[in-house]
């Protein structure tokens, strides 16, 4: 059957994989797998982009890879590696890329690919639902920003071209194709096992590998009219990009500072590094705690069942990533459980800050 790699596909499901790079030691290389949901047209609004982006006139010729970063992270709670793509945003070092490209990074390593310089990063924000981040690389001024094109003015048939990150090697590779399809949704995995829909997607025959999300989809004119979020393989293959409109509408929303129901800014809560939840009837099963963790703190042990966190109902794991994404590090919630021997039990928790979601 043929597949997605984010681009393999199947019915109405999704898949996070890792890729191994032989030429980059024990380092994995992320990309979500996603899958098309639903061909019917989405509508999406395309809020104009922000501040320090740049433009050229009609008939310019930017350097297509002028705007590009790598990026590198380590996974320190997961004890992995991963790669993807960012594009500069400011001059001052503001960059945007995928929530999935983020997700459980505990630290970065960006490389501007124009002047191979080298950048440590810290993240501003993101949207999980939207698939989109914001970084901020540390020490950074003059940079060049990604040049923009309109996507409002594409058109089936219209040549593209895909840069990014390919497999983690660096210096961006360019695979070109056209656009097939435009407002597309899609389904794709997260991390945690669960999935996002995402909307008004633009559809390309360019192939996508692991490592370009986040990277740039560009006119014939080097304009970036798409930030790359999935891809496909099997009977034809395909890119999906979210328009470079949508995805700094949502960046703005970051850059606003205050988190929403679709944006979070700031330190993301956790239970503790090495802290596993299992989803089993009733709630989401401790499977690991270990000591000094928040989890333990509030009373938690291997085999008790969380069923509530800060008033909400628990059913999975999902559930409480998601109460975790609207708390504060180091502000006291309450928590309810169902202890080995099956007795409810409640408590406090007071959440660690840890990686982004």
């Amino acid at each position: 059957m043929p597949g997605f790699t984010r681009g393999l596909r199947l019915p109405y499901a999704a898949l996070m994989i890792r890729w191994s790079d032989a030429r980059v030691p024990g380092a994995a290389r992320r990309l979500l797998f996603a899958l098309l949901a639903a061909l019917a047209p989405t509508v999406a609004a395309s809020p104009a982009g922000a501040a320090g982006h740049i433009t050229h006139p009609p008939g310019a010729q930017p350097d297509p890879n002028v705007g590009i970063v790598d990026i590198y992270t380590r996974l320190g709670y997961r004890q992995g590696e991963a790669a993807g793509t960012g594009l500069i945003l400011t001059r001052s070092g503001e960059v945007l890329t995928n929530n999935h490209v983020i997700d459980g990074a505990t630290s970065f390593r960006v490389v501007d690919v124009t002047t191979h310089r080298r950048y440590t990063a810290t993240v501003v924000g993101y949207s999980v639902r939207r698939d989109v981040a914001v970084l901020q690389l540390a020490h950074a001024s003059g940079l060049r920003p990604i040049s923009l094109g309109r996507p409002a003015q594409l058109r089936v048939g219209q040549a593209v071209v895909v840069r990014g990150n390919a497999l983690g090697r660096g210096k961006p590779a360019a695979t070109a194709g056209t656009v097939t399809a435009l407002h597309r949704r899609i389904v794709a995995g997260t991390g945690s096992g669960g999935s996002e829909t995402l909307s008004n997607l633009i559809v390309t025959s360019a192939r996508v590998q692991p490592g370009e999300s986040g990277g740039a989809l560009q006119n014939a004119r080097g304009q970036t009219i798409g930030m790359v979020t999935a891809g496909s393989t099997g009977a034809g293959h395909r890119g999906y990009a979210i328009p470079i409109t949508q995805a700094l509408g949502v960046a703005g929303l970051i850059e606003a500072g205050t988190s929403t129901g679709t944006v979070h800014v700031g330190p993301t809560a956790s239970l503790g590094r090495g802290v596993v939840l299992q989803n089993v009837a009733g709630g989401a099963r401790v499977v690991q705690v270990p000591p000094g963790s928040a989890a333990a703190a509030a009373g938690l042990v291997a085999g008790d069942v969380v069923t509530s966190l800060n008033g909400a109902a628990v059913s999975t794991q999902a559930d409480v990533r998601r109460v975790l994404l609207a708390l504060v590090p180091g502000t006291a919630v309450s928590l309810g459980w169902t202890d080995t021997t099956g007795s409810a039990q409640a408590g406090t928790l007071t959440p660690a800050s840890g990686p982004p979601q």
